[in-house]
């Protein structure tokens, strides 16, 4: 008997996208701890020019409202580059939210809002990435 392992496909590489830099390292260490590999921007143009460069993520874990570019616009040009990766938005501007995604709004879409628990966010995470 040994110790259980995580299998390699469980865990999702996830591109972090929040221009507050506590919450960032909160989230990043968050998600890390969940056994996910998380790569954090401190903005959208940072996530995007990643995106531009090839590396690839199975999830976009962005803040909508963000100076330069928002989560939305992030969202909508990441869709184009990687059309199979999944968004989901984390805000503390629900109205914001609920009008702004309307038009990225899909199956791989989610949008949770602060003030939100650790547990919280890994569950959504997840339930999303198991997502079909």
């Amino acid at each position: 008997m040994g110790i259980l392992n995580f299998e390699e496909k469980d865990m999702a590489d996830i591109l972090l996208a929040e221009d507050d830099a506590s919450m960032l390292e909160f989230l990043k260490h968050a998600l890390a701890n969940a056994g996910h590999s998380v790569l954090a921007c401190n903005n959208g143009l940072e996530a995007l020019d990643l995106l531009i460069q090839g590396k690839s993520f199975d999830l976009l874990l962005t803040d909508i409202v963000m100076p330069g570019m928002d989560g939305v616009e992030l969202a909508q040009k990441a869709s184009d580059i990687c059309p199979d990766m999944k968004v989901m938005f984390i805000t503390g501007f629900a109205a914001v939210a609920m009008a702004n995604t309307a038009e990225v709004s899909n199956t791989n879409t989610k949008v949770l809002s602060k003030p939100f628990h650790l547990n919280d966010l890994v569950d959504q995470v997840n339930t999303l990435l198991s997502a079909a």
